[in-house]
């Protein structure tokens, strides 16, 4: 087998995998090592391996996977990768997300070129090698603003050790460690160690099984995370240490934390960097200076199409004290703010994952402790009084309880009339909202009847039979409705801002922005003049001047009502909030202290509104 050339041959591989059951915390654990890594001033990447035959996660319902994640160039990809881009603060891409749906299609497409130059096509070597040499390429692209190439290559192998489906992936992955060098590929497993009987004795043997089947298959693990609900005891991690053949200062105990945060940390308590530097050869004495310290000057980064103001990178001392101060913020937050999430897909929690984690975001700036109401929209409806008058009732009080409310996007039909009523609600009664993408669209529909007076408008996804004037929302014109998969509007997209909009306040007066995109349907041009003219102002639009990217009420009319048709979750960061998100959690401040709204002359950016706010509390 042929080693790798200069300089792939110094490249450093850090394998994830999992065993025992399925979300045992791969994605965390894989995110957590990058910040280790950060810590010791080494620059990371990540990829997610995801064995489905699926080329993307676009046309997955959310019900079965969770959120789908979109990156700046379009790619619709696991909600894994969010973790990876909101920890290590990086821009992924493409080939970051590799599913079996994809490798097949790339080795089929070069079949059918005559590439193999008529060799029998076969799973080793062909599938394996085009795994591989998407690792090696994924491995050397830059994902920082700096542009500098990653030193640190974090892989995630999806599902558990022992499905039939990753079997071509484990093999590749098996085959890449006989590439590079020994002290250049490090395999951490994580495995469930469950606590069972009256009185929780920790069992061991589900992680002993599942390393041995990891070693049938020609992997042995370096490190094993022992995930539980408490505390790993020091006996059993030395049972594990026996039985897997594993050192067992090398054993960790991941028990679950109060915020995700903690985990990072957590690893560092128990010496996991130092114990990587070592396994890895890492420079022993790494500098541990800040490469920079935080932009505060507003600009933007046009090279990487910065959505809002971009720290540069930070690491080592500077990214591991900054990284404290973000869990300190989180845990030791009291003041309790309530926030409804009102969708259609909440009964799984994944669903909304880059919402709720944009949400907390925020909440730790403002030193807010959050608290989510997640509502499912049918229940709004008249229709659902009928069926279940209790549940319509206590869902309403859970709404009403809230101080302010978030719409997301979505698809389809139902549930739509309980968003109508919900966005009514708080636009009447002067809650703070924030609708996104079919959240914006169906604010404007609201709007649309009960300002308006068009009693029927409404969204062509739902009745493709609407009048111009009823249709508040249409079909874009370049969309295909035939094919589901990679046809919507699709990654970073440029938004033109109006001046003096509340919209420019929140990025801090830039002329405009790019954010993350995914719809197929947008508000309709013929209807932009009336809203207007009723109080409903365009603040935002894309280059050509002809989409809606932006709709809000001014801050006589409204404490805080902002539709946008992309997706700010997208590039929220744990320590860089997404302002419109910011925003929605300072009004609520605002709310609380009783601040009143600025006029256009004394606008500020939603950083140094915060600052303000928690200066006079």
């Amino acid at each position: 087998m042929k080693s790798l050339p200069e300089p792939l041959n110094q490249k450093k591989f850090v394998v994830v995998t999992g065993g025992v059951i399925s979300g045992i915390g791969k994605g965390v654990t894989a995110s957590s090592i990058g910040i280790l890594m950060k810590m010791l001033n080494i620059r990371p990447t990540a990829i997610k391996i995801d064995p489905y035959l699926n080329v993307d996660a676009g046309t997955m319902s959310p019900f079965e996977h969770g959120e789908v994640f979109v990156l700046d160039d379009g790619t619709e990809t696991d909600l894994d990768l969010g973790n990876y881009e909101r920890f290590l603060d990086v821009r992924l891409t493409n080939d970051s997300n590799l599913t079996t749906g994809k490798i097949y299609q790339a080795v089929i497409a070069k079949e059918r070129r005559g590439d193999y130059l008529g060799k029998t096509v076969q799973i080793i070597p062909h599938i394996t090698n085009e795994i591989i040499e998407r690792i090696l390429s994924v491995s050397t692209r830059p994902v920082e603003s700096s542009g500098l190439e990653p030193e640190v290559c974090v892989i995630e192998l999806g599902g558990t050790i022992g499905d039939i489906e990753s079997m071509p992936f484990v093999e590749a992955l098996r085959q890449l460690q006989l590439r590079v060098r020994p002290e250049n590929f490090c395999l951490v497993h994580v495995s469930m160690v469950p606590s069972v009987g009256t009185d929780g004795e920790q069992k061991t043997k589900p992680t002993q099984h599942s390393v041995k089947e990891l070693r049938s298959l020609g992997l042995a693990p370096d490190f094993i995370m022992c995930r539980s609900s408490r505390e790993v005891l020091s006996e059993n991690r030395e049972k594990i240490s026996l039985f897997c053949n594993t050192p067992v200062e090398h054993v960790l105990s991941i028990p679950d934390v109060r915020n995700i945060f903690h985990v990072p940390l957590l690893m560092r308590e128990q010496q996991l960097h130092k114990l990587l530097a070592t396994r890895l050869r890492l420079p022993s004495s790494p500098s541990l200076t800040p490469v920079s310290e935080i932009m505060r000057d507003g600009s933007t980064n046009e090279s990487k199409g910065a959505a809002y103001p971009v720290p540069a990178e930070m690491t080592g001392e500077g990214f591991l004290n900054s990284w404290e101060r973000l869990v300190a913020t989180v845990d030791e937050a009291k003041d309790e703010v309530v926030i409804a999430v009102v969708g259609k897909y909440t009964d799984l929690s994944d669903a909304y994952l880059s919402i709720t984690s944009a949400l907390r975001h925020s909440s730790s700036a403002t030193g807010q402790l959050l608290r989510l109401e997640m509502i499912e929209s049918s229940s709004l409806e008249e229709e659902t009084k009928h069926v279940d008058e209790t549940l319509w009732r206590e869902t309403w009080t859970r709404l009403k309880r809230a101080q302010a409310v978030v719409v997301p996007g979505g698809f389809g039909a139902r549930g739509i009339e309980g968003k109508v009523n919900a966005i009514r609600y708080v636009r009447e009664n002067k809650i703070p909202f924030l609708g996104i993408c079919l959240g914006m669209q169906v604010a404007v529909i609201e709007y649309t009847r009960h300002v308006l007076g068009r009693k029927r408008a409404s969204s062509r996804e739902f009745d493709s039979s609407l009048s111009d004037s009823e249709a508040a929302v249409i079909f874009m014109p370049e969309g295909d409705p035939q094919h589901f998969g990679g046809t919507m509007r699709l990654g970073g997209r440029r938004t033109i801002l109006r001046p003096q909009s509340r919209a420019a306040a929140l990025y801090g007066g830039v002329e405009a922005v790019e954010e993350r995109h995914r719809h197929r349907y947008e508000v309709n041009p013929s209807l932009v003049e009336a809203l207007n003219e009723a109080g409903l102002t365009v603040s935002g639009r894309d280059e050509s001047g002809e989409r809606m990217e932006i709709v809000e009420l001014n801050e006589e009319a409204h404490p805080y009502f902002l539709g946008v048709q992309f997706h700010p979750e997208f590039l929220s960061r744990p320590q860089r909030p997404a302002p419109v998100f910011l925003g929605l959690l300072q009004a609520v401040l605002r709310q609380k202290a009783g601040i009143a709204a600025r006029d256009n002359s004394s606008r500020v950016s939603a950083v140094d509104l915060s600052n303000e706010i928690a200066s006079s509390s």
